[in-house]
């Protein structure tokens, strides 16, 4: 309803584009995100809805239990094997578990925050868009990744 009185709510768009994220829907959700007029790609709620969407689609076949399983018994073989701990967190993260993907990138990064060109602060960075800047374990994450990286 909102957006038939106002079709550029940034708010509303972004709001569309997780409900269709949330219902599964990643498809309907890539449409409506293409669909919109190009200068509200930046609103902080459309950016976010992206942000969400990419890791969606990034994550949507990334495994099931078993295959975290698998990432989880190599990760008890070598501790520093930082592919599978990165695997790991994208398998969690796509099963909505989003407090223990985020532990697992924190720990790539205290172990070496270089590795693959710094792809798991990148990954974090992704993650604390798409939960928003508000959300608490967006602002506890912040906290931690700052605390390993500037220690």
């Amino acid at each position: 309803q909102v957006l038939e009185h106002d079709p550029t709510n940034a708010p509303a768009i972004g709001g569309i584009i997780r409900c269709q994220i949330a219902g599964g829907d990643l498809t309907g959700a890539r449409e409506t995100l293409d669909a919109i007029d190009p200068g509200l790609a930046d609103q902080a709620t459309i950016a976010g809805a992206k942000a969400a969407l990419e890791l969606a689609e990034e994550t949507s076949d990334a495994g099931d239990g078993e295959a975290t399983v698998d990432l989880r018994n190599q990760l008890a073989k070598n501790a520093n094997d930082h592919q599978a701990r990165y695997d790991v967190a994208c398998a969690l993260w796509g099963n909505g578990e989003r407090e223990p993907a985020v532990d697992e990138l924190l720990e790539i990064v205290r172990r070496n925050r270089a590795w693959n060109e710094e792809a798991a602060r990148k990954q974090l960075v992704k993650y604390f868009d798409a939960m928003g800047p508000t959300d608490p374990l967006t602002l506890e994450a912040r906290g931690r990744l700052s605390s390993l990286l500037f220690a």
